[in-house]
């Protein structure tokens, strides 16, 4: 029986539905988990250093393939650790400019995967906070510096209010002190909104920012619809489901013969803008006849 292997980034806890689409993903071929394919699954809960043993792990257990996913650190701890077993990545940013593949077209090498995007929209939602909270003097954001992509983040969120003018208090974390001491600085500096920046880490912690920013009364944008399901007040960002089902469909492919390299990167195109009603209610937030005509849910 062929043996996937499966490193994530975040938890299982918060992945159960993104497990779930992946064998769907998986289940479009013929391939079902316990009848002729075995899943070994490793996760990182939001701590990426513990990355690079988890990928050596799944190298010795010699899987047929190595599905890495939750981000940048997954899929470049994965293609250290070897350069012979089919990586299938799922990031948030350009596999190019970081360098996992050479192409979208042609990846080249063993690695090939999905792209979310997720990571290139902080200006996006920003414009979209902007509009929320127009008053807001201060902008809040929460960034992880440990992230891959957290520099060009920063950068194009920098960019992004300068052409607003809108002054942003700009706060990083990636551990739970961390966590504590960014919130405490966002309170003390009474931002008037705040931005979570897309990172997976943040994703493992989604209940605990989400009851905070309720705490202290916080209008706040989050990447996916899974944060304003949870409470969140809006969400702008892919629908995670489709990329981790597409992560399953090449992970069969794969196992069914093809070859990474040729296998063009996808992206996923789909982006929706979900919005929370009750949270909006409760923070006593009224959202603009333009933003309801941009949502593609609202969550009453």
């Amino acid at each position: 029986m062929p043996v996937v292997g499966f490193m994530s980034a975040r938890s299982p806890e918060d992945s159960a539905h993104l497990v779930a689409a992946f064998r769907r993903g998986l289940g479009d071929s013929g391939f079902i988990e316990g009848q002729n394919v075995a899943i070994e699954f490793r996760w990182a809960h939001g701590q990426y250093d513990r990355l690079p043993a988890l990928a050596d792990e799944l190298v010795r257990r010699q899987v047929n393939v190595l599905v890495a996913v939750g981000g940048e650190p997954s899929p470049l701890a994965a293609k250290r650790a070897t350069s012979t077993i089919p990586i299938v990545f799922g990031v948030g940013s350009d596999p190019v400019s970081i360098g996992l593949v050479e192409s979208f077209s042609r990846p080249g090498g063993n690695v090939t995967g999905v792209t979310l995007m997720t990571a290139l929209m902080e200006p996006k939602r920003l414009g979209l906070l902007r509009e929320l909270v127009p008053g807001a003097l201060l902008v809040g954001v929460l960034l992880n510096p440990v992230f891959s992509p957290a520099a060009r983040q920063l950068q194009e969120l920098e960019q992004a209010a300068r052409t607003l003018g809108q002054r942003l208090v700009v706060t990083k974390a990636s551990t739970d002190e961390e966590l504590n001491a960014a919130f405490a600085v966002l309170v003390q500096e009474r931002i008037g909104a705040l931005l979570v920046a897309a990172d997976p880490y943040f994703d493992t912690r989604r209940d605990r920012i989400i009851a905070v920013a309720a705490q202290h009364r916080l209008p706040a944008i989050y990447q996916f619809r899974e944060y304003a399901v949870a409470g969140g007040l809006l969400s702008y960002g892919i629908s995670i489901t489709d990329g981790y089902r597409q992560y399953g469909v090449y992970a069969a492919s794969i196992l069914n013969g093809a070859k990474p390299a040729d296998l063009p990167v996808q992206q996923v195109v789909k982006f929706e803008l979900v919005i929370n009603m009750k949270t909006a209610k409760a923070l006593n937030v009224t959202i603009s006849d333009n933003l309801l005509s941009l949502a593609d849910e609202v969550i009453e």
